[in-house]
């Protein structure tokens, strides 16, 4: 009555190899619309700019979005972000964050940061509203509260992403959010044979966070992949 097969059809491998071919054939036309469906404005596309010549990769559009909406559901005052960039992200992040919200970024380039102070500007951001700190994430994040923020944005060294994540457990409130940035490297987290290190070490971090009792995991496939979890 619904287009489903009766319980006692059969399915044939050829009827779901067809699915899913119109499946595959559709995908780059969603993602394409995911990407359009909320419009970045010119601070953000400029930002976009600057990380595209600097030969950095940027969060996509849906991504920037899919954060922007998850710092809005918490409400959130304190948002810790690893690898500023030139300020794609960080702009998605402030968007969605309470108006006396503050972002605590954290990169190794300062120059980056330089372009990310003059983004946030564009995009009409006091200057108050961001704590740029130039260094290695896994050597400044030691020194935030215990405890202190909503959420954390990670998007930066691969293989460094469990260390991330027992910080981000250690940084975060109940109810707060940890999120990592490209966990599919371009698929090559769920194809099968050998990997390089950073891939193995993506695949550890996504079996961590899903199997993880503190948190109640998602992986929300936007960009190139965000994995997203909610600390009990």
């Amino acid at each position: 009555m619904c287009g489903f097969p009766a319980p006692t059809d059969t399915v044939t491998a050829r009827q779901l190899w067809g699915q899913e071919r119109a499946i595959t054939g559709n995908r780059q036309t969603g993602w394409t619309f995911a990407d359009a469906f909320v419009a970045e404005d010119e601070a953000l596309l400029w930002a976009r700019d600057q990380a595209h010549a600097a030969g950095l990769r940027p969060v996509s559009p849906a991504t920037g979005a899919v954060l922007r909406m998850l710092s809005a559901t918490v409400d959130a005052k304190a948002v810790a972000e690893i690898g500023t960039g030139t300020g794609v992200s960080g702009i998605h992040l402030l968007s969605g964050m309470r108006p006396d919200g503050v972002l605590t970024t954290v990169d190794t380039e300062p120059e980056c940061q330089q372009f990310a102070r003059e983004a946030f500007r564009a995009a009409g951001y006091a200057a108050n509203r961001a704590r740029f700190i130039p260094g290695r994430a896994l050597d400044v994040l030691p020194r935030l509260a215990d405890g202190g923020y909503d959420l954390v944005f990670c998007d930066g060294d691969r293989t460094e992403g469990l260390e991330y994540l027992a910080e981000s457990l250690r940084l975060l409130r109940p109810g707060g959010l940890v999120c990592f940035e490209g966990v599919l490297a371009d698929g090559r987290t769920v194809e099968s044979g050998p990997q390089p290190v950073e891939v193995v070490r993506l695949r550890e971090l996504v079996r961590e966070v899903r199997e993880s009792p503190a948190l109640i995991p998602s992986l929300v496939p936007v960009g190139d992949g965000l994995l997203c979890g909610v600390k009990r």
